[in-house]
């Protein structure tokens, strides 16, 4: 069956109307009254490792406490990943943190964590 240029255009017409009318449909939205309006949250951290050293700094300008821990893999696999214990940041202030391998650092990060 062999298409004519009419019936091969009104085809790509059809898709196109079809494509665009769907974009057009509204979506479902959430009425204002249960919105909850996010709180700003988070210290801003930065981690360096030196050697087998680690060491992250962690500011936060928010007005809730971010309880921050870091947390530092080793390269080795018979050296001692480790979990620091949670520092409170307190508004406006900027915490210290440190940890190491007895050998190379593999990867270290920060998580938070909502403080009370």
């Amino acid at each position: 069956m062999r298409l004519s240029r009419r019936t091969a255009s009104l085809s790509l017409a059809v898709a196109l109307v079809m494509t665009l009318a769907y974009e057009a449909v509204p979506h479902a939205r959430v009425p204002a009254g249960e919105q909850t309006a996010a709180e700003p949250f988070g210290a801003a951290c930065r981690v360096r490792v030196t050697g087998s050293r680690v060491t992250a700094y962690c500011h936060n300008p928010y007005p809730v406490v971010d309880r921050v821990s870091l947390h530092v893999e080793c390269a080795r696999w018979w050296d001692i990943d480790t979990d620091s214990s949670p520092v409170e940041a307190w508004p406006a202030l900027t915490v210290r943190l440190t940890g190491r391998c007895w050998k190379e650092v593999d990867e270290a990060w920060i998580s938070h964590q909502r403080g009370s």
